[in-house]
């Protein structure tokens, strides 16, 4: 017993120097505002500005993508480990909280190697504490790619439906956040049908998370999205899409 707590002991030593050392080596988050910013004018994009009221879309992705996000401090131990397994094995497994995507969207962009996804984490640990959980909310949602060349949701919501984050309808709210795991794959435009399925993935998280009732849930899979363009059957191609934008397809939610 004494040998393995002196073993626990040097192990967790190592894990804390090890995490002060990748704090330093790893960039500050000071300009994460001024990254938010260029990135909408690389692409031509409209700023977000404040979280939209009611924000319905920015519920439905905390539901989906992350729902400790207002209790974690930007990571989470079990997604840690399946992302770098998931790195060793060549592929993007889920698990990864808010503040590490968007560490990966604004600071390592075109990374995928285990070692982006090392830095991703503490990046994601200085996210949390140098900012409030709204500001990181209203980053991710200014700068996530909805899919069709409308990167943030500022320029999703009137692209899609015509209408301000502020006046979506729980059912386009809800398609809305899923299309981001898989902007491609989930293009409503193009991929009614998978966009609908996800869209129930997303409602469904809404009910365990204690947001929706199973009613609720109901009605507003059922409700019309009144898409601003008629879906396209046939055509797979996403204008503006970035790089290796597509995350795998696992189940919703951590």
């Amino acid at each position: 017993m004494r040998v393995a707590g002196l073993v626990l002991g040097a192990l967790l030593a190592a894990a804390a120097l090890g995490f002060v050392l990748l704090w330093a080596l790893t960039p500050s988050v000071d300009d994460l505002q001024r990254r938010v910013a260029d990135r909408l004018a690389a692409h031509g994009a409209t700023e977000l500005g404040a979280l939209p009221v009611p924000d319905r879309v920015g519920q439905a992705v905390v539901a989906t993508e992350d729902s400790r996000f207002f209790t974690d401090h930007g990571v989470d131990p079990r997604g840690v480990v399946r992302g770098l397994l998931g790195g060793l094995e060549g592929n993007e497994d889920g698990g990864a909280t808010l503040d590490q995507q968007l560490a990966k969207l604004l600071y390592t962009p075109e990374r995928t190697e285990v070692g982006a996804k090392i830095e991703q984490v503490i990046l994601g640990v200085k996210i949390d504490s140098g900012y409030s959980k709204r500001q990181i909310l209203r980053a991710y949602l200014a700068s996530v790619y909805f899919g069709q060349g409308y990167y943030g949701l500022a320029d999703a919501a009137p692209g899609y439906f015509g209408l301000a984050p502020g006046d979506l309808s729980w059912a386009q709210a809800s398609l809305l956040a899923g299309v981001v795991q898989a902007p491609t794959a989930y293009d409503p435009l193009t991929h009614l049908d998978l966009a609908k399925q996800r869209q129930r993935d997303v409602l469904d998280r809404l009910v365990e998370t204690g947001v929706f009732s199973r009613a609720q849930a109901d009605a507003s899979f059922a409700a019309p999205l009144r898409l601003a363009v008629p879906p396209r059957t046939g055509l797979r191609t996403d204008r503006g899409a970035p790089p290796a934008t597509d995350r795998p397809l696992p189940a919703a939610g951590r």
